[in-house]
């Protein structure tokens, strides 16, 4: 059987949201922003088993945080071991539904980084 790209990234995001737990997690982290020690408080479980949970979550390429203005909002997704932070318009989030705990795709194009010295 072949699997794709977008197969795999559905599989990820079905087995992140399989599990109680991690729904719950989600469910936490709409509200507010959360560290995993305090997380971890929440759970009959040790900090590196909530983390183990966390990082399912993390690969599956979800919303992590919105930041929103009258013209411009900032988004940040973790996807893999990677964070994307993207800017665009509000308007664009709100047409997308772009929420903490939201299922995203970032795609990459290019990246421009000048560093400079005073």
């Amino acid at each position: 059987m072949v699997v794709d790209n977008r197969t795999a990234r559905a599989d990820r995001v079905f087995h992140a949201l399989a599990d109680p737990t991690r729904r719950d997690i989600v469910r936490r982290a709409l509200g507010a922003e959360h560290s995993v020690s305090a997380l971890a408080r929440a759970y009959p479980m040790s900090v590196a088993a909530v983390q183990k949970h966390v990082a399912v979550l993390e690969r599956a390429g979800l919303v992590t945080k919105v930041v929103t203005d009258k013209v411009m909002a900032q988004v940040e997704m973790q996807c893999g071991p990677f964070t994307v932070v993207s800017l665009m318009s509000t308007d664009a989030v709100r047409e997308l539904g772009l929420e903490v705990g939201s299922i995203g795709v970032a795609i990459v194009k290019a990246t421009t980084v000048i560093v400079e010295t005073p």
